[in-house]
């Protein structure tokens, strides 16, 4: 019998092993362990915190048609995988209610909160500061018209507490960050914005450090979970293990994990793809996020990565790669000066829930198996909160935050 088992060695596994560590406990975790980079080494490297808006928002669903039927658009559904999705577009389009809206708004924002200050502490704790940039973020917009209608979710950001100036010229953005095309002539600047310099390199920390500090990784795939007197017990193909606390956090898999318990989570597979390109001579000096197309620019060691938007495929459909060349192609008619040279692609898997939140709580079968899944394409940045959650679900102490609103039970 072992004292706690985390399924999953991705940003959210780790973490929580991390603080469960610090509580003293002796953690191992199972993973799948194949050759493809995972969501958690390959993303954009932003902890996100200022982006406290739900995707399913007032008004989603207007444009909504417009984007589905746009393979190469910012939000799409392949047409092989939409009647299988409907169910949960139906609930991502209750979730856009406004009073749900508010309810996970608020949620979120009490997330993005714990998760800021548990990042810091998680960086002091295994002294990781050489793998994070300070540089802010930049939210470019095309037209007025663009700006307008963005300046109710930065009002929303101002009364949850984030840092931000809105800028009114190609002068002002050229100021933080040169060589934007002058379409670009108005933005918001968030300068407390965090980045890891290279997801990868953080996850590879802080697994070391969970290493080192006297933590077990088996290769195992886990398929079924099943309670019994003694522990929960989980289903391998090489074999069965027993724990007396498991944490699921096995990313876009979890909810088969879930299923076999009895717990029926309504997750989807938000598949996100970027093009990492080499080293470059362009001086990108910020984070830049467009979010009239869904993608973001970021720096990742001496390259840039482009990448972004939504893609409902689950988990089988081949690759759309198209998709990864449209973004990249559109960053370099925003930035004229961006390199020519070609890049490496890459798709990834992140799971989502309708309502974009987490879920975080016991199962509801097995107080002694906790979910720790759902985060979307804010995995990265709410780990470190997460991760805090679990050690209070574990310890049955109080939580700092009110955890009604990811129940795996919500649905």
């Amino acid at each position: 019998m072992q004292d706690v088992i985390v399924i999953g060695a991705g940003v959210i596994g780790i973490s929580a092993a991390l603080t469960l560590q610090a509580d003293g406990r002796k953690v191992t975790i199972l993973d799948r362990q194949d050759s493809s980079p995972r969501a958690s080494d390959v993303n954009a490297g932003a902890f996100a915190f200022a982006d406290i808006m739900p995707l399913a928002a007032p008004g989603i669903m207007r444009k909504a048609p417009k984007w589905l039927l746009d393979p190469l658009g910012p939000l799409s559904v392949p047409p092989a995988y939409a009647f299988k999705i409907l169910p949960w577009l139906v609930r991502f389009w209750r979730a856009s209610m406004p009073d749900r809206y508010q309810k996970s708004l608020a949620a979120q924002a009490s997330l993005m909160e714990l998760s800021h200050d548990a990042l810091e502490r998680l960086i002091s704790d295994t002294s990781a500061e050489e793998l994070i940039r300070r540089d802010g973020q930049l939210q470019l917009y095309e037209s007025e018209r663009e700006y307008q209608a963005s300046l109710p979710g930065w009002e929303l950001r101002r009364k949850h507490g984030v840092n931000f100036k809105l800028l009114k010229s190609a002068e002002e953005i050229a100021d933080i960050q040169p060589g934007i095309d002058n379409r670009f002539s108005f933005a918001g600047f968030t300068p407390d914005w965090i980045n890891t310099c290279d997801p990868a390199a953080w996850l590879s920390h802080l697994t070391n450090v969970f290493r080192t500090r006297g933590g077990d990784m088996i290769k195992a795939n886990a398929t079924q979970l099943r309670s019994t007197g003694d522990g929960v017990e989980i289903y391998a193909a090489n074999g069965t293990h027993c724990a007396s606390h498991v944490i699921v956090a096995a990313g876009a898999w979890s909810h088969h994990l879930a299923k076999t318990l009895g717990d029926t989570i309504p997750l989807e597979t938000e598949r996100g793809y970027n093009t990492t390109l080499p080293a470059t001579d362009f001086d990108l000096k910020t984070h830049l996020t467009f979010p009239g197309h869904g993608f973001v620019v970021t720096r990742i060691k001496d390259g840039i990565r482009v990448g972004g938007a939504v893609e409902l495929g689950g988990l089988k459909l081949p690759p759309n790669y198209k998709r990864a060349e449209t973004l990249l192609e559109k960053a370099r008619s925003f930035l004229p000066e961006l390199d020519r040279k070609t890049g490496h692609q890459w798709m990834g898997f992140r799971p989502s829930l309708p309502d974009s939140l987490p879920v975080i709580g016991h199962s509801s079968k097995d107080k002694r198996v906790i979910y720790a899944f759902g985060h979307g394409h804010l995995g990265l940045t709410q780990s470190p909160g997460t991760a805090e959650l679990v050690r209070a679900f574990v310890a049955g102490t109080g939580s700092p935050i009110d955890l009604a609103a990811y129940s795996p039970n919500r649905f």
